[in-house]
């Protein structure tokens, strides 16, 4: 059964999920508040993220990317604290947007390169395995602006699978995908969903069709 917290509010009831070693937990939040312009986006959120899957859901606006945003450090809760746990070293994180205009001018093979050194496990076999798989060998040496958004999402998915990040963040990979490359992804979860050293968290707005008979390893539901 996986960590449940339905839609957030001042008394977010919560399914607990049991720890053990072999089910550790790697992140775990409490009592998140954020607010845009006097509404707030979620308030007394609470969850624990998990090596596998994990699925952060809620409708337009519900504050998804924020939530995200919030957990690679690049933006503070208003109230709340993120526990990375008793480690000697952060954490490594994976959270990138390439199809953002500050990329435009960068080759997407420099875009890769500048990446590797980042992330110390990072996998280059796979990299090689990703870029003939999602079909971008073709478009390594062309700057982002000459990508398709579809692409340029694509590059990105390969840094995810690639970094060997403790926690990589994932906002709605499947978004302008091409079929053949939505299948690559799906497998790509599928294996994420049984790894026990490194956490994944996608974020859309439900259950992708093609993973619903995964295991999850926390559901975080932002509400409609």
């Amino acid at each position: 059964m996986p960590h449940l917290v339905h839609r957030p509010s001042a008394n977010a009831s919560v399914m607990p999920h049991a720890s053990s070693p072999a089910n550790p937990v790697l992140l775990r939040a409490d009592d998140l508040h954020l607010s845009y312009g006097g509404q707030a986006l979620f308030a007394g959120l609470s969850f624990t993220i998990h090596p596998g899957l994990n699925l952060l859901q809620g409708g337009e606006g519900r504050g998804k990317t924020s939530l995200l945003r919030m957990l690679s450090g690049s933006l503070q809760p208003q109230r709340g604290r993120l526990d990375f746990g008793a480690r000697a070293a952060p954490i490594q994180v994976y959270y990138e947007c390439p199809e953002a205009a500050a990329h435009d001018a960068c080759p997407a093979q420099d875009w890769l390169a500048e990446r590797r050194p980042r992330f110390p496990a990072w996998q280059a076999a796979l990299e090689a395995e990703l870029i003939l798989s999602l079909g971008l060998e073709e478009h390594l040496g062309k700057p982002m602006f000459m990508l398709s958004t579809g692409s340029r999402r694509k590059i990105g998915l390969v840094a995810a699978a690639a970094c060997g990040a403790e926690l990589t963040l994932l906002d709605q990979p499947y978004s302008a995908l091409d079929a053949r490359s939505s299948r690559v992804l799906s497998d790509l979860l599928l294996a994420a969903s049984q790894q026990q050293a490194r956490a994944w968290l996608l974020a859309d707005y439900g259950m992708p069709p093609a993973l619903t008979t995964v295991r999850l390893q926390s559901l975080i539901d932002l509400g409609d």
